[in-house]
């Protein structure tokens, strides 16, 4: 048996899944005490049900979405050690910055040393202003890690209660602009990722429950809960991923479809082509700066069913906000739940209440016409923000090989509508686009569905030095010896796919070579005195992502 548990800004949904059929599954509200929202779901999915019959366990969530697209982090300086190249005006990061002095090159040798003076009147300056979280990125810091690791000691020195976060730690691939933004956010991420890891872990313990618990990242793979501790930034899309998976398991095989997950807080888009998710080929995209986060092609935009809605003269404005529940369950402030209730699309709620909201917003002709107002600006505004999404999708080479494949320029036809707010807005929505409707069976559970199916990954990272003569297997802490300078990418390959097969199948997983999934692949040619002299190879290797199987009928919707 398999429980996947979805944490959303509104919503903790969970369902028990055996055989590829839905056991039975639960809503609970995501309150101020999120412990008790996850042992609510689980307490209504395991009832009756022995934990000891649990295999796993798989978490999702919107929690690190929702903070960095509310800003509700704390402020974070950075540190950055670029060397020469780039223009410093290039950097702008948003945050307090202070560029310092020390380079290592491509090859990972220390051409310039660092100037402590100089880092000690960074470091009073970051005081100055009241950081306390503090991120150290050099350059080349993947090759050679020692100016990090001295920068951050002399932060410790100087201010204990700091907390320092390394480049080479939290992106490990040499994109410097990208792997700024990725340290950034596992910064102003990590207490908040890691309190949320408490609640599971005590949830966990207080039901009994040892299956192995597993956290779902942005690309749809999966991590062991102790190691998602360390990449918090890697479950930054986590939310939109569940429910890419969910609609996957949850429609025909090799559906090809836009995916509408319409939430509380937010709608998070996606699609899947011939049956599989669309992969952002340059990794996640943060308030518009890329980081090092492999994801899916998904975006969140800020309309949800508790969006608030105020009046500003004849206009109605949907705010990119959520204050609590709808007006009709309870809550402070008018919202499109309440416009859904009054048009008799939910039953969520009192049907008083919906119309008294519509009354704040002034309108003198009747609850109904407002409403209508209200679900025309939120389909206008889902259905804008797909036809934005697709400038994008249109861009990423998986798209284009499958629009090759139709032989002509044409986008998907469909739209499967999953979230609590899809029935009532996935049929406008995709009127507006010209396309049909679908709303599959536990759509309002999606999220939880697409967290129980999700293939468990792993993966395994090498990195090779030809002229040093050895390699590390990262994951492993394995080192070997290289006995020939001709040493190449596919016999890097070779030794990652034998040693991943082996790691698979001490997790019980039957993985075949032509399965594994190169993550990350990079070169560096060494030349000196016009002779290649050796060569840097840094490839990651994953077992394949995807999902266990589709649901088929049977169990009880919650």
């Amino acid at each position: 048996m398999y429980i996947g548990v979805d944490v959303g800004g509104t919503y903790t949904d969970a369902v028990l899944l055996e055989k590829n059929q839905i056991k039975a599954s639960a809503k609970a509200p995501s309150g101020k005490n999120l412990l008790s929202s996850i042992l609510e779901a689980i307490d209504k999915v395991l009832q009756g049900v022995d934990p000891g019959r649990l295999k796993r366990i798989v978490f999702s969530t919107t929690m690190i979405t929702n903070l960095i697209a509310e800003r509700k982090y704390d402020p974070v300086a950075l540190l950055l050690i670029p060397g020469p190249g780039l223009s410093y005006t290039y950097y702008q990061f948003n945050t307090f910055t202070r560029i310092l002095t020390g380079t290592i090159d491509y090859r990972g040798r220390e051409t310039v040393s660092l100037k402590e003076r100089e880092v000690e009147a960074a470091l009073d300056e970051i005081a100055d202003q009241g950081f306390k979280k503090v991120c150290v990125i050099g350059k080349f810091s993947p090759r050679n890690t020692s100016h990090e690791k001295r920068l951050a000691m002399l932060v410790k020195e100087k201010y204990p209660d700091w907390e320092v976060e390394l480049g080479h730690l939290a992106g490990g691939q040499l994109n410097f602009p990208r792997r700024v933004v990725t340290t950034y956010l596992t910064a102003a991420t990590r207490e908040s990722f890691h309190h949320f890891l408490n609640l599971v872990r005590q949830s966990l313990a207080e039901r009994q429950i040892t299956a192995e618990a597993l956290i779902l990242k942005a690309d749809g793979g999966t991590l062991p809960m102790e190691n998602s501790d360390k990449i918090p930034v890697e479950t930054i899309f986590s939310g939109p991923a569940a429910s890419t998976l969910g609609a996957l398991a949850l429609t025909s095989p090799g559906e090809t479809a836009v995916i509408a997950d319409i939430g509380g807080t937010t709608t998070d888009l996606a699609l899947i082509l011939n049956g599989q998710p669309l992969l952002s080929a340059k990794g996640a995209r943060i308030e518009g700066q890329l980081t090092q986060v492999r994801t899916l092609a998904v975006k969140s935009v800020p309309i949800g069913g508790d969006s608030v809605l105020e009046r500003m003269g004849n206009e109605i404005i949907i705010h990119g906000k959520r204050m609590g529940p709808a007006y009709c369950m309870g809550g402070p402030v008018p919202t499109p739940t309440d416009a859904l209730r009054v048009l008799g699309l939910t039953t969520l709620g009192d049907q008083n209440r919906a119309a008294e909201a519509m009354a704040i917003l002034g309108e003198r002709n009747g609850s109904r016409v407002i409403a209508e107002k209200i679900l025309n600006l939120v389909v206008d505004g889902i259905s804008s923000q797909i036809n934005k999404m697709f400038q994008e999708w249109e861009l990423e080479p998986a798209y284009r090989v499958w629009e090759i494949l139709q032989k002509r320029k044409v986008r998907p036809s469909t739209v499967v509508g999953v979230g609590g707010g899809a029935n009532g807005l996935v049929d406008r929505i995709a009127e507006k686009l010209g396309c049909r409707s679908i709303i599959p069976p536990y759509a309002a559970v999606a999220n939880a569905v697409g967290a129980a199916v999700a293939k468990t990954t792993l993966q395994l990272s090498l990195r090779a030095d030809t002229e040093r003569g050895s390699y590390l297997l990262q994951e492993e802490g394995f080192e070997g010896k290289i006995d020939s300078k001709q040493f190449n990418e596919k016999q890097a390959l070779d030794i990652l796919r034998e040693r991943l097969i082996r790691m698979a199948a001490r997790h019980g997983l039957d993985v075949k070579p032509e399965q594994l999934e190169v993550t990350h692949q990079e070169v560096f040619n060494m030349v000196r005195d016009w002779q290649t002299k050796g060569r840097l190879i840094d490839i990651t290797v994953q077992t394949p992502r995807g999902i266990t199987g589709r649901i088929e009928a049977g169990g009880q919707e919650g």
